[in-house]
Parts: structure tokens; sequence; C-alpha cells
């Protein structure tokens, strides 16, 4: 499934590694997506909220009756394999790794969970060339 038909499908995307510093590119990237709907779940054991919204400190603690759409991934691509794990545990739908994350191994576990991957594509820019 590519970039364009993941996002017009998802409703929900949990942010792991969302910042509370309007200066990072997780906050940016994470109040564009809620401009334009989105429903967003802070993911960060290092804050409590996110523009008023309750942040998880892993996907695993995440309500079970919240289906998460897409797992949108601001850490390093060494912290790749324990989300995947973590997102597949959820029965999350999609992994998408921000621009500069890239992991193949964690990507082809992800995609034989059944999980669709993007890898090394900004949620923000790709929503940006979305035609309606």
């Amino acid at each position: 499934m590519d970039a364009a038909t993941i996002l017009r499908s998802a409703k929900t995307v949990a942010v792991v590694g969302l910042s509370d510093k309007p200066e990072r590119p997780s906050f940016d990237v994470a109040g564009y997506l809620l401009d334009k709907g989105y429903r967003i779940i802070p993911v960060n054991p290092n804050i409590r909220e996110w523009k008023g919204i309750r942040a998880y400190g892993s996907l695993l603690e995440i309500p079970r009756n919240i289906q998460v759409d897409i797992v949108d991934i601001f850490r390093k691509s060494g912290d790749v394999p324990l989300v995947v794990d973590e997102a597949i545990e959820i029965n999350a739908k999609t992994i998408w790794m921000q621009i500069g994350i890239v992991n193949g191994e964690a990507a082809e576990k992800a995609r034989r969970a059944g999980l669709g991957v993007v890898m090394d594509k900004c949620m923000k820019i790709e929503h940006m060339k979305m035609k309606d």
C-alpha cells in the first residue's frame, strides 16, 4: 500500500518519540496531523502530555480499545525493532519510519506480521503531496 492510501484510511496515529518541545520535528509533524483531523496519541516516557493530550510511556500502555492505525516513529533506527514488536502486539496497522529512519530487518518483521511499512518518509510531507 502506498503512503497516500495509508494516510487516507488512517484515523489514529501513535507518535513514538513525540516531543513537547515546539522546535522538534515530531512536535511540528504531530501538530500538522492533528490540524488535519487525525487523532494523535503521544508516546514518550519523558512527557506526561502533549497539547493537553495524555502521553503514554510505550505503545503497550495505550488502552486496548483504541485502534492505532499508524505508529509514526521519531526514534533512532536502532530503536525501531522494539517499537515494531510493540506495534505488532497492539495490532497496529502500519509502521511509519520518518525521514532518516531505516531498519530493514524491523520492516520485514512488520510486513511478515501483516503490517504496512513506510520507511524514510515524513508523514507531513507525504500528506501535503496528496490530492483530495
